[in-house]
């Protein structure tokens, strides 16, 4: 079989055994990612496998340089890319693409023993704005929100400095006096 032939093959094998798996994507035909572990799981990281030309009679290019992967030290990275390649070279010359998925799944704890997330700056600033919300958020209970309808009403009735006219209430005065009737008329 040639190289394209074995390919073909193994690209059929992955999208029936993935074909409803969330973890796998396939980017193209020779390019496949695959998510070990649970989206909110600290030490998940998403591998990336490409097939060079000759694959699988030479190991596949394997990167974790996956944005989803920030967080990741280096030293992690470094050490789950030196344990795949060591599984790579243990299965030239045969489809590999599945069992070094099922093998870095299987060695997730392995893999990340050593794990400590990275702490980035966009991190830092959020947690931030966390500690400093609770304060401002006292502040905003107390002020007391107006509606829509509220707010005109006062704006109807300020002047250009804010202030309220002189006699801006004696029309309730007169109504009043209009319902009760003046003192005059009963003397």
């Amino acid at each position: 079989m040639t190289a394209n032939e074995d390919q073909e093959m193994e690209l059929e094998a992955l999208q029936s055994i993935y074909g409803d798996d969330e973890c796998f994507k396939e980017i193209s035909p020779v390019a496949f990612q695959f998510r070990i572990g649970d989206l909110e799981d600290t030490k998940s990281f998403l591998l990336d496998i490409t097939w060079p030309e000759s694959y699988p009679e030479t190991a596949p290019n394997i990167s974790l340089d996956a944005f989803f992967n920030n967080r990741i030290s280096a030293e992690t990275k470094q050490t789950i890319l030196l344990k795949l390649q060591e599984q790579a070279e243990a299965n030239l010359g045969t489809a590999m693409t599945y069992t070094l998925f099922e093998w870095a799944k299987e060695n997730q704890e392995v893999l990340m023993e050593n794990h400590k997330p990275v702490v980035t700056a966009v991190t830092l600033t959020s947690n931030c704005e966390v500690t400093s919300a609770p304060s401002s958020m006292k502040k905003k209970e107390k002020k007391e929100q107006l509606t829509k309808a509220q707010k005109r009403r006062i704006v109807s009735r300020t002047d250009n400095r804010g202030e309220l006219p002189r006699g801006w209430n004696w029309v309730d005065v007169i109504k009043q006096l209009s319902k009760t009737g003046g003192n005059d008329e009963q003397a």
